[in-house]
């Protein structure tokens, strides 16, 4: 499917004012409407174009779906009759002084253009589609980091159709940031009597006191005494599910060395693989020392450490 570029097909900006579309439209009309050019065919082609691009970024609610879904998303919802239907561009056209007459249908002097009726374009037609759906909704939901790793049923309010609507959610394990639910025709009704769109649930895991999040993967800082990174140790670190886990120091650990559990992050969406834990070591460098502290660090200096 070709994309689209209203646009670029009127030159103007995407925040272009409709003032400022409908004098880009008036100009280009003038410039390619068959009763200026003759019978040339690539100029009535481009008047097509510009006619189309016009007849949806005029509308507003048109022009807001095909901002909002794009191109390709636009044209799969929108059926070149959706397109103009309700649009009288023969009012529009005399306005601009141009000319009628049969919408881009053979007869007298080559192609004759009339905007009335529910498509311009006869011949030109896309095969009929069925009417488009309405527009998607996206809800929001908070979720833990506990509720991402055990997973969750949640009760979810919003307005459908002019009313309050609650719904039971079941919440899978891993669904991390980002993630969707969909929930079929919960979503907007169609304006043109097609199906209503669908209610997608995406999720966003809120901030967590110890655990920082990268994917599936969790991260926690761990500080550790001078001594253990010198001489080595053997740590604690709490895993998400509350269980002890033992980390190896070893000797000569530097200071925010990344070391990592394997298989004890957050469990994948839909799969049985698990992401993984990273302990960042941060070593504790103690600004003051007492007096035998101070002695033995001087004596561990002469051995040349």
């Amino acid at each position: 499917m070709a994309n689209k570029d209203y646009y670029k097909m009127l030159g103007v900006k995407k925040s272009a004012s409709g003032e400022e579309i409908k004098k880009a439209y008036r100009k280009l009309a003038m410039k390619y409407h068959p009763d200026h050019t003759k019978g040339d065919k690539a100029s009535e082609e481009q008047f097509k174009k510009i006619s189309e691009a016009y007849a949806v970024l005029s509308d507003k609610e048109k022009r807001k779906q095909y901002d909002t879904f794009g191109s390709d998303g636009f044209q799969q919802r929108f059926s070149q009759e959706d397109i103009f239907r309700g649009f009288d561009f023969g009012d529009i056209l005399k306005e601009f002084g141009l000319g009628g007459g049969a919408p881009f249908s053979s007869g007298g002097r080559g192609m004759r253009f009339s905007f009335g009726g529910s498509n311009p374009f006869n011949g030109y037609q896309r095969p009929q589609r069925t009417p488009s759906k309405g527009s998607d909704l996206v809800y929001e939901l908070p979720l833990t980091l506990e509720e991402v790793a055990k997973g969750s049923s949640k009760t979810v309010s919003f307005q459908h159709q002019g009313r309050t609507e609650n719904i039971t959610v079941k919440i899978p394990k891993g669904m991390i940031s980002g993630k969707k639910l969909r929930i079929a025709g919960k979503g907007e009704s169609s304006p043109y009597g097609g199906p209503s769109g669908d209610l997608f649930i995406q999720t966003k895991v809120v901030k967590h006191p110890v655990y920082k999040v990268d994917g599936y993967d969790l991260y926690i800082d761990k500080e550790i005494r001078l001594s253990e990174a010198i001489l080595g140790s053997n740590i604690t670190i709490p895993s998400l599910g509350g269980k002890e886990l033992s980390l190896k120091i070893p000797q000569g650990t530097k200071h925010k060395t990344k070391m990592r559990l394997s298989g004890h992050g957050l469990p994948k969406m839909h799969d049985k693989g698990q992401g993984d834990l990273y302990v960042r070591i941060h070593v504790n460098t103690p600004k003051k020392l007492s007096k035998e502290q101070k002695k033995l660090i001087e004596q561990l200096a002469e051995t040349g450490l």
